[in-house]
């Protein structure tokens, strides 16, 4: 069976979010989550490809950690999702950091809004890492911050983060303690 890529331009992701939050708003962020883990899969298989040609091996998760996010930042800005980095937070998360991130429509709410992104980053770290994984963003360019970040770690310390975000605390405080 030949697999044939499918893309979805950043037009229409945000025509997605445009038509759910207009006919389905309590709907849309389970929607546009659950929309982007099922495309983890195909994107994990893309970045597979892409690192067959681009880093000599088609296994992410041989790639040293700093060979690997720089091949990410690649594999993602040529594919038209933007540029990332990858940096260790607080000992328990990763962050994927973004100046350009796709999904962001920059000014247009006053909450993180990359839900797409979230799922499909969760899947796609998690096939990577072949553990449970969870994405939260905690900043975005949507609602005016400088860049996309998304957290990556487990789902307990991603609980624990927002729990303690929903107390006031910031991310960064949550991860150290």
């Amino acid at each position: 069976m030949t697999t044939v890529g499918l893309t979805i331009g950043s037009g229409g992701l945000r025509q997605l979010h445009t038509s759910l939050a207009q006919h389905a708003p309590d709907a849309a962020i389970t929607i546009l989550q659950e929309a982007g883990y099922a495309s983890g899969e195909g994107v994990y298989q893309a970045l597979c490809g892409w690192l067959a040609t681009h880093a000599g091996t088609e296994h992410p998760e041989e790639l040293d950690a700093a060979n690997f996010g720089g091949a990410l930042s690649d594999f993602f800005a040529s594919s038209g999702w933007g540029h990332v980095t990858v940096t260790p937070v607080g000992g328990a998360a990763l962050a994927l950091d973004s100046p350009d991130w796709a999904e962001a429509e920059p000014g247009a709410a006053q909450m993180p809004m990359c839900f797409f992104s979230s799922g499909m980053l969760a899947d796609l770290m998690g096939r990577v890492s072949g553990e449970t994984v969870a994405v939260m963003e905690v900043e975005c360019r949507t609602r005016g911050d400088s860049i996309c970040r998304f957290l990556s770690a487990s789902p307990a310390t991603l609980q624990e983060v927002y729990e303690k975000m929903t107390t006031g605390m910031s991310y960064a405080e949550a991860l150290q303690g």
